[in-house]
């Protein structure tokens, strides 16, 4: 099957957001199984994140969206967060892709192989780190470290550099942010992303 985004005029493509949720729908049922679907109660939340994706300036910015910065989607634990991350980014294939890495995995790792994984997330890949803020504490030989914040530092400074983009989702507010990572790292945190939220009572969707 092929799924038209929108129309073709002249070089530029004029993407019509009801084309954009059948695409998404179907996609997701091929990658997440026959219960995908896309949910009304989102459709705010993925209007904003569609036209962050297609970057649309005008209207991100109508919307106080900066198109150059990354995303920080926040929500309910099983609200959809990750599913619509490891989605979005098949609608735009021209774009540079990312990775999404389950922030714990990233701790494990460090546990295991040490600040050699710090440094591997310093490279010129993009990233989404997933579940921010709810991995456990990292220790290698006795030494403790806030493994996600030094890389969220990290991809700061390449952000600033270079540009280069980092995502993220998190089940936590701001406050719990800040309490998790400290106040360097939630300052950093609010030039690399843009917060989007779900509506706090947003249904767990993972039934």
């Amino acid at each position: 099957m092929q799924y038209a985004l929108g129309t073709l005029n002249g070089r530029e493509i004029r993407y019509d957001f009801e084309k954009m949720l059948i695409y998404l729908e179907a996609k997701g049922r091929l990658m997440f199984g026959k219960k995908f679907k896309i949910y009304r109660e989102d459709r705010d939340i993925l209007y904003k994140l569609c036209l962050y994706f297609i970057k649309d300036r005008a209207r991100c910015s109508q919307l106080g969206i900066d198109v150059d910065k990354g995303i920080l989607l926040s929500g309910p634990v099983g609200c959809g967060k990750t599913s619509l991350m490891k989605l979005l980014k098949y609608m735009v294939p021209h774009r540079r892709p990312y990775a999404v890495i389950p922030s714990r995995n990233i701790v494990f790792a460090f546990n295991h192989l040490g600040y050699k994984v710090i440094g591997d997330y310093g490279d010129s890949q993009s990233y989404c780190l997933d579940d921010l803020g709810v991995e456990p504490g990292g220790v290698h030989f006795g030494k403790e470290c806030n493994v996600l914040g030094e890389i969220l530092l990290s991809r700061y400074e390449l952000f600033i550099e270079h540009r280069l983009m980092t995502h993220a989702t998190t089940n936590l507010n701001a406050q719990e942010l800040e309490d998790r990572y400290g106040n360097r790292v939630r300052s950093r945190m609010r030039e690399l992303f843009n917060l989007m939220a779900f509506d706090k009572g947003s249904r767990d969707k993972r039934d």
